[in-house]
C-alpha cells in the first residue's frame, strides 16, 4: 500500500470531517453546525470554536440556522445523519435553502445502509431521490474516502458552486476505490474502466467497488465492461452517460439507494429522452425493510453484489442481441 492508498484507508466521514477542520482554518467564513453528531466538537469545535455552532438533535432547526449563516455571507457546513436530513428537515431545506439558492453544504453521514446495525430507522435509501427533486440543489455521492476530500475541496469555492449541495456520507471505512490522485470535478462522470460491450454506472463506495469486481468477473468472460462512476447525481454528467448508451448494448446502473428515484431513476430518464436503450436498476428493492445487519450484509440481500451486477450486464447484452 502507498502513503497515499494508507492516508485514505478510512471512513468517508472521517476524512470529511478532517479535511473541513483543515479549510476552515484559512477560511473563517466556513461554520460547522452540528446536530449532536458526536466527534465534531472534539476535534472541529476544540480548534475552533468561534466558527462552530450546535444546536443539538433538533434537524429542522439545523437548516434554518445554516440558511441564516448563508445569508450573511458565511459557509455553513450543515452536519446530520443522512435520512434526518432528508425526511424530518426535508420542508426547511426546500423552503429555507433550496428555495433561497443559499450555499449551505448539507452533509448527511450514515448514507443507504451504512447504519444498518441500528435498524430501519437509520436506512437512508431514498435520501438522494429527495434531494434531487428540489431545485438548485447539487448531490454528491462520493466513492471513497480519497473523492470525499477532493468533493469537500470543491465545495470551499462558492463561485464555482454557489448554491446549497447535499453531500451524502457512509459510516465505516469502505474499500479504496482509486489507487492514487487523479482529476475530481463536480458533474463529470470518473471513468474507472473502458469497455465497449456494456456499461456498469454506479454510485457510492459499496456499489462503486462491487461494480469494478463485476468488471473484473465479465473481463474474465471475454466481456469488456465500461465503468463510471456518478460521484454527482445531479446534475449528472449527460454526455459520459449517452455516449455509453450509444456505444455499448446497454447500461446496469448500481446504488446503495431505493431503485426508485435515485441514480438509476436519473439516468433512465436521462436515456429516455435523449437516446432509449436497456437500463437495468441495481438498488434495494421497493418497500420497508426491517433486517438489522452491516452495511454489506443488507446490499448483499438487496442483489447489490459483482456476481448479480455482473449477471445483470450479460442479461442486457443479450437482449441487446
Amino acid at each position: 500500500m502507498t502513503d497515499w492508498q494508507e492516508r485514505y484507508a478510512t471512513a468517508t466521514r472521517d476524512v470529511y470531517r478532517a479535511t473541513l477542520l483543515d479549510i476552515a482554518k484559512s477560511d473563517t467564513r466556513v461554520f460547522c453546525v452540528d446536530t449532536d453528531m458526536g466527534g465534531l466538537e472534539d476535534g472541529f469545535e476544540a480548534e475552533l470554536p468561534d466558527q462552530y455552532v450546535n444546536v443539538g438533535i433538533a434537524e429542522a432547526n439545523l437548516m434554518g440556522v445554516s440558511a441564516g449563516l448563508a445569508a450573511e455571507g458565511l459557509l455553513p457546513f450543515a452536519n446530520t445523519i443522512a435520512s434526518f436530513a432528508a425526511t424530518r428537515a426535508c420542508e426547511q431545506v426546500k423552503v429555507d435553502i433550496a428555495g433561497n439558492a443559499l450555499p449551505v453544504r448539507i452533509v448527511g453521514t450514515h448514507g443507504g445502509f451504512s447504519a444498518g446495525h441500528y435498524g430501519p430507522t437509520h436506512h437512508a435509501v431514498e435520501d438522494v431521490a429527495i434531494m434531487r427533486s428540489l431545485p438548485n440543489l447539487t448531490v454528491l455521492v462520493p466513492a471513497d474516502a480519497a473523492e470525499t476530500e477532493y468533493a469537500v475541496r470543491a465545495l470551499a469555492d462558492t463561485e464555482q458552486l454557489p448554491g446549497p449541495v447535499y453531500l451524502r456520507l457512509g459510516r465505516k471505512a469502505t474499500p479504496l476505490v482509486h489507487r492514487g490522485p487523479y482529476t475530481f470535478r463536480i458533474g463529470q462522470a470518473d471513468l474507472l474502466r473502458p469497455g465497449r460491450d456494456v456499461t456498469l454506472v454506479a454510485s457510492g463506495p459499496v456499489p462503486v467497488a462491487e461494480s469494478v469486481a463485476a468488471a473484473e468477473l465479465l473481463a474474465g468472460r471475454g466481456i469488456a465492461a465500461r465503468v463510471l462512476n456518478l460521484h454527482t447525481v445531479k446534475p449528472l454528467d449527460a454526455e459520459a452517460v449517452l455516449s455509453a448508451a450509444r456505444e455499448t448494448a446497454g447500461l446496469v446502473t448500481v446504488e446503495d439507494h431505493l431503485v426508485t428515484g435515485g441514480l438509476g431513476g436519473a439516468v433512465a430518464e436521462l436515456t429516455a429522452a435523449h437516446h432509449p436503450c436497456r437500463v437495468h436498476r441495481i438498488g434495494v428493492p421497493d418497500g420497508f425493510h426491517d433486517q438489522v445487519g452491516t452495511e454489506t450484509e443488507l446490499l448483499a440481500r438487496a442483489g447489490v453484489t459483482a456476481p448479480a451486477i455482473a449477471g445483470a450486464a450479460e442479461e442486457v447484452m443479450r437482449e441487446r442481441n
